[in-house]
């Protein structure tokens, strides 16, 4: 029994099997399934976060799978509160297979992780967003046939899905460059401990965009101001001005380089319509690839 809190959980190999998976229960579901892997087992999701992308994935994969899923709110729980995050896992596990949470504070993950006696997995947290890195990854497989040698400029805020996917291409050999202005980089101690993984891959940290998408195969964006930063909005958005990812941006890039973004966006500020609803665009299939992503995580987990 292991759990699913980040991405530095996996080695390189086992982030390798799970995206080859991902790609193989895409492929078989075209057809009806003969056999129903996960038949029988139970999945929670808790979630402190809203979620479009991240619920509806999760409880298709596991519907699709041929198992269950129940919803809990975070009101219901008052997770820390109503009772401790320890006694909320350890008795929410004799119930369940799977509990999937989307929480504000990482430490609750690692808490939960701790105590629970079935897989956690970590469907967002303010540190980290492994599902969204595993989707990201998967999709950046199939445009160009390996992730390895290749480069994902990544626009933006080094926020929880910047830092899941370059811990990801450092694994898988691939080339990460962050464009971010001062103050909204990778930390230090983030970086120090991402050289530290097994991987074959690099991080680098630049002030500018353009220089950032030279070499780009992928150019990625996110939202300036995640979910619990809305204080922070305007001062944000005066300090990532210089970062939004237009069509001027895109043509710094290589003619073959695809555009990425997390959803759902912020039309106007971190990416505009013409370049999101563009012919580079990659944002739709990205997207559908979470349910792919989230099946193999489910099966990898439990199967």
């Amino acid at each position: 029994m292991r759990h699913f809190v980040a991405v530095s959980d996996l080695k390189p190999d086992e982030l390798h099997e799970l995206l080859d998976l991902a790609v193989r229960l895409k492929t078989q579901a075209a057809t009806p399934p003969a056999h129903l892997p996960l038949a029988g087992r139970c999945m929670v999701l808790m979630f402190e976060k809203p979620s479009l992308r991240t619920r509806v994935s999760f409880e298709a994969a596991m519907e699709k799978l041929g198992g269950s899923c129940i919803f809990v709110s975070a009101h219901e729980v008052q997770l820390g509160v109503r009772e401790t995050i320890a006694d909320f896992a350890r008795v929410i596990s004799q119930y369940i297979d799977v509990l999937v949470v989307r929480v504000f504070d990482h430490r609750h993950v690692v808490e939960l992780a701790k105590h629970a006696t079935v897989p956690v997995i970590n469907g967002l947290s303010d540190l980290a967003h492994p599902c969204q890195a595993l989707a990201d990854l998967q999709t950046v497989q199939e445009l160009f046939g390996d992730v390895n040698g290749r480069t994902i400029a990544f626009i933006g805020d080094g926020n929880n899905v910047a830092r899941s996917l370059a811990v990801g291409c450092y694994l898988l050999g691939a080339r990460f460059i962050l464009a971010a202005p001062r103050g909204y980089e990778f930390s230090d101690a983030f970086q120090d401990r991402l050289r530290q993984q097994p991987g074959s891959g690099s991080v680098a940290v630049v002030p500018d965009a353009a220089a950032a998408v030279r070499e780009a195969d992928v150019v990625y964006t996110d939202v300036w101001t995640s979910m619990g930063q809305e204080a922070e909005s305007d001062r944000r958005r005066a300090a990532f001005a210089r970062f939004q990812v237009n069509a001027d941006l895109m043509r710094q890039a290589p003619a073959h380089a695809r555009l990425m973004h997390c959803l759902p966006a912020h039309r106007g500020e971190e990416v505009t319509d013409d370049v999101l609803d563009g012919p580079q665009s990659a944002v739709i299939a990205q997207a559908a690839n979470r349910l792919h992503a989230q099946k193999a995580l489910l099966v990898w987990l439990l199967g």
